[in-house]
């Protein structure tokens, strides 16, 4: 009962955040000391959501030194409640920040996912800043970025984050870690309205169904009425092999990407930045998504440092017909949008098709004609689509149809 836990980083550099030292007695009450820069300003406050934490956790007899650098209330939280569980592993219980920004909006199939930057879920200094960035879509990572100590941290940490954080509109994305530690990722962030789960290294319709049950299972039990997507990350040789069976297992399947990574290392090659090595995979891979009619999205580019080298990555994945790339760095961001904009000449083409297909409608036409020449539907729907596409770029105005010659 009286080992010393510690929760955070040891490292001072790690700004908005905090190093936790717990050691639970016998009796004795709570002693909770705070080391801090902040302290004459905060100091009561982070003592008193300290107490709280402890409190609310059953934590009655404690002693704990808070090393903080700056953390918000959810951080503090998540580090006080991640020491708790390390000193006590079977206790139940959770602290639950109150819910400041609401999450709870069901993602659109079909909305844009041409960026989604990956995030480390044990780094609150980066969570707190993911919706500055406008990327469409924040990945909180559970997995990779995350060392095998830190699972339980990064877990917890996420769930406060998803209550406390306005990630401006961003489409909200965990990345899990594979079962059976996935499923404790699950039980912990799913009821916290998460739009979006990725389920890394999927090989099998099993791996996809697997998931697709726990999420069901889950919600059921909270008794909470939310939709959740899912998105498998295919890397290995199998999972390409068995990409169509992935894409089509359920219907809440949305979009598909490639971990470059690990599937090079499979199948015994060096990833290099030209990406012959991968390019039937990838191609694969993409017909299968657009066989599902979901959105296949490409990996990252590695490089932060060349944005020329991404620019042309970009361009060169959406001429093959992806609709996405990931980010690691925020400076990617922009990048990517500027790679998957459409051009003047394709805004062009495709407000010419919008309108005739609009004014086939009207006049209960069952045929789009443009030029004397017939709009198949799958032409229509990539007009549509590049209309989008450059009205939230703000390439064309809302009212484009007023001012459009036809």
């Amino acid at each position: 009962m009286a080992s010393l836990v510690i929760a955070g980083p040891r490292e001072e550099k790690y700004r908005s955040d905090c190093r936790v030292s717990l050691e639970l007695k016998e009796s004795g009450g709570l002693t909770v000391d705070i080391q801090s820069k902040i302290e004459k300003m905060y100091g009561d406050a982070i003592q008193v959501l300290a107490t709280e934490v402890l409190a609310g956790l059953g934590v009655k007899h404690a002693k704990i030194i808070l090393e903080d650098t700056g953390a918000l209330p959810f951080a503090l939280a998540a580090r006080i409640e991640t020491a708790v569980k390390r000193a006590d592993p079977k206790l139940a219980k959770c602290y639950l920040p109150e819910r400041i920004y609401d999450t709870r909006e069901i993602s659109a199939k079909g909305r844009f996912r041409r960026s989604r930057l990956y995030i480390p879920g044990n780094h609150p200094h980066l969570l707190i800043n993911a919706g500055l960035y406008k990327a469409d879509g924040v990945i909180f990572d559970l997995e990779d970025s995350v060392a095998p100590t830190e699972k339980d941290a990064a877990r917890i940490m996420v769930r406060n984050a998803l209550r406390s954080v306005d990630f401006n509109g961003a489409e909200c994305m965990v990345r899990i870690n594979p079962f059976p530690l996935g499923e404790e990722d699950l039980e912990v962030i799913v009821p916290q309205y998460v739009q979006l789960v990725m389920i890394p290294k999927c090989e099998r319709a099993e791996d996809v169904l697997a998931v697709d049950r726990k999420i069901e299972s889950i919600l059921k039990n909270e008794k909470i009425k939310h939709q959740v997507l899912l998105m498998p990350v295919i890397e290995s040789a199998l999972g390409v092999l068995n990409a169509y069976e992935i894409t089509t297992s359920s219907e809440n399947v949305v979009a598909v990407t490639m971990g470059l990574e690990d599937y090079t290392a499979d199948i015994g090659v060096e990833r290099t930045a030209e990406g012959k090595e991968s390019a039937w995979a990838q191609g694969y891979v993409l017909n299968a998504a657009k066989a599902a009619r979901i959105q296949a999205l490409d990996t990252v580019y590695s490089d932060v440092n060349d944005y020329e080298g991404l620019l042309k990555s970009t361009q060169n994945s959406k001429s093959l017909g992806f609709e996405g790339k990931g980010c690691i760095h925020p400076r990617q961001i922009p990048v990517v949008h500027q790679g998957f904009a459409p051009s003047d000449r394709e805004i062009e083409k495709a407000q010419r098709i919008v309108l005739a297909y609009e004014e086939a409608e009207a006049k209960g036409k069952g045929v789009v004609a443009l030029n004397s020449k017939m709009i198949d539907m799958p032409v229509v729907k990539r007009a549509l689509y590049t209309v989008d596409s450059a009205l939230s770029l703000g390439l064309i105005k809302k009212q484009w149809r007023d001012t459009h010659e036809s």
